[in-house]
């Protein structure tokens, strides 16, 4: 697979890139879930399922690693707990994108219905699932806890919508009260997850490089202006748009991989 489009962009390829990049910058920056507009985007326009996913990946990687950066002063707090966790994050990251190499357009486009149906059931049940995972919380012992944030982390690897989610109620199952430090430690595990990713896919030529970059600069803009404007955003109602989104996204890929 090569590491860059065939064909050159157009002005207008370039404009409506970097509209989505921003448009899922601000959605994660306020509500979070814009891997699932964005990756069927990157689907429409014809890339190629891996490639589509390892071009999302990399695009959004730049807005985690910065908001993992705000949140040094939470992550110092935990710091004695982070380098073997973040060996795990690193480890599973390369694991799930080597995986995705390894199987290619075929295997991983029979799962696409799957995988966003997963993550908008994550996307939607997130606040219960965290909040289930709190009430039952502090009896997760700390190997069982490292090896399932290494599943969490392959997955993420492999497709990632979701895996904040996932890592967030894996910490409130180990006893983690304080919102702002999951908060934080999520921001670096994901981080670390997807960067791992990025480096197998650029190792591998899997990213088209330039979608990519349209979708950095689109996603850096609007996560700084998502982040100022959040407040007098109504989060609901994204929410539903999301998950609207992720429903009817579902539905369409279960009919054209399985009934098309």
């Amino acid at each position: 697979m090569r590491g860059a489009a065939t064909d050159p962009m157009g002005i207008a390829e370039i404009i409506l890139l970097f509209g989505v990049g921003a448009l899922t910058g601000a959605m994660n920056a306020i509500v979070g879930g814009g891997t699932l507009i964005c990756f069927p985007i990157l689907l429409a326009l014809g890339l190629p399922p891996v490639a589509a996913n390892a071009t999302n990946t990399i695009g959004l990687w730049p807005a985690s690693v910065m908001a993992a950066h705000i949140y040094r002063p939470e992550l110092r707090k935990v710091r004695a707990h982070l380098l073997s966790r973040s060996l795990v994050a690193l480890a599973g990251g390369t694991v799930g994108a080597v995986l995705l190499i390894l199987l290619g357009d075929d295997v991983f486009s029979q799962l696409v219905p799957w995988l966003i149906l997963t993550a908008t059931l994550l996307y939607g049940f997130s606040g219960r699932i965290v909040r289930l995972m709190a009430r039952t919380g502090g009896h997760l012992g700390a190997g069982t806890f490292l090896v399932l944030e290494f599943l969490f982390a392959i997955y993420g690897g492999y497709f990632g919508a979701g895996i904040g989610i996932l890592l967030m109620a894996t910490m409130a199952l180990a006893g983690e009260r304080d919102p702002q430090l999951s908060n934080a430690q999520k921001n670096l595990m994901a981080g670390l997850i997807n960067g791992a990713a990025v480096v197998v896919f650029i190792v591998q030529g899997a990213v088209v490089w330039p979608v990519a970059l349209a979708l950095i600069a689109g996603a850096l803009t609007g996560g700084n202006l998502g982040a100022r404007t959040a407040r007098h955003i109504p989060a609901v109602w994204l929410r539903i748009c999301v998950l609207a989104a992720g429903t009817v996204l579902t539905l369409f890929y279960f009919y054209r991989v399985y009934l098309y």
